[in-house]
């Protein structure tokens, strides 16, 4: 009897303790991203909770309820990580966090259309921790002018150059459009197509030659004789053709070269003062004669060609008289004075006609 007391103590003991251990076990529902399981605990709050099952909280992840929450048996507890995405949508670039485990749900958490959107990863692929990179690009209205017409699409393109090809408008030479081809198409843009030919055209221009004038005392003033005759060079000149919508725009020169050089004309200016009194013939008429001869004008020249001047002189006989170059180019003063020099000589017949009129 004596033994049998302790013994009964010991067994009264430990079932009071068996019934306090009972009594501190909580069976819980745990859900990490998504993934469910049941599991016995001690903890009395849900940080103690995680803590226990190795799970370290991070500034991006959720827990619901929070860190701080006491436990009951029958709680549910859910636990959701955060994940970075490098997310690229509609070609500008952006890093966002997401506790969702696809991208499809990602997308759907981030508000992102994805009907008709281009998407660079499958919709169902999964999300590790360590994030991803997404690029995404949604179905957009873009509006094309080209031709005389105008063509609306909805595309995904990354590039203007590519909504084009889809619009079937294709680019050729040296058109452009209004929008770079390698830029983003936005949604509700219009881009422009401008039709744009071009060539060449090479032309041959004269270039225009100069003259130098010297001076000579042994002409008379007035008196320019032509040394050396000028003459004008030539250039070629390339010039760029260009069409615009079909309508032509100004040529625009690009490069010329000398195809031959112009002659500079040389001409003797003369200085001396030509006398002007000839011993037997200053009292004439001589201005009725030139009146009857030409009109009064020095520079005439008889239908031939080859009479000239106030007093109608052929070349031969002008430069017999100390002329020199044409008569119809000496001044006036010259004329009148060669004149006389003649009438000394030969009297009035080289003037059949209007001689007569010297003596009026």
């Amino acid at each position: 009897m004596r033994r049998l007391v302790p013994q009964a103590l010991v067994v009264a003991f430990l079932a009071g303790g068996t019934s306090a251990f009972v009594a501190d076990d909580k069976a819980v529902r745990l859900t990490v991203d998504g993934v469910p399981r049941t599991l016995h605990t001690f903890a009395d709050d849900v940080r103690e909770l995680l803590e226990d099952q190795g799970l370290d909280l991070r500034a991006h992840d959720v827990v619901a309820p929070g860190p701080a929450a006491d436990l009951d048996s029958g709680d549910e507890i859910t636990v959701r990580h955060g994940r970075p995405l490098r997310l690229t949508l509609d070609g500008r670039p952006v890093r966002v966090w997401t506790t969702a485990t696809t991208v499809e749900a990602a997308l759907r958490e981030l508000g992102v259309r994805a009907e008709g959107a281009y998407i660079s990863v499958p919709r169902s692929a999964r999300i590790p921790r360590a994030g991803l990179a997404l690029d995404v690009r949604t179905e957009r209205a873009v509006t094309f002018m080209a031709d005389g017409r105008e063509r609306t699409i909805r595309t995904n393109a990354a590039t203007v150059g590519e909504a084009l090809a889809e619009a079937g408008i294709a680019l050729r030479g040296q058109d452009t459009t209004s929008m770079a081809p390698g830029s983003f198409p936005r949604d509700g843009q219009t881009v422009t197509v401008t039709r744009i030919s071009g060539g060449r055209e090479v032309r041959e221009e004269p270039i225009a030659y100069t003259v130098e004038k010297t001076l000579d005392p042994e002409l008379f003033t007035g008196t320019e004789v032509v040394v050396r005759q000028g003459r004008p060079g030539v250039r070629r000149v390339t010039y760029a053709l260009r069409t615009v919508d079909g309508v032509r725009q100004k040529p625009r020169r690009t490069g010329a070269d000398v195809v031959r050089a112009p002659v500079t004309e040389q001409v003797k200016v003369g200085t001396r003062q030509p006398p002007s009194s000839v011993r037997g013939a200053d009292d004439l008429n001589w201005a009725a004669l030139a009146e009857c001869e030409s009109g009064g004008r020095p520079g005439a020249v008889d239908p031939s060609g080859t009479y000239g001047g106030l007093y109608q002189f052929d070349t031969a006989t002008w430069r017999s008289l100390g002329g020199t170059g044409r008569p119809q180019d000496a001044p006036a003063e010259e004329q009148t004075y060669r004149a006389k020099k003649l009438y000394v000589q030969r009297g009035a017949s080289p003037w059949p006609h209007c001689g007569r009129r010297l003596y009026r």
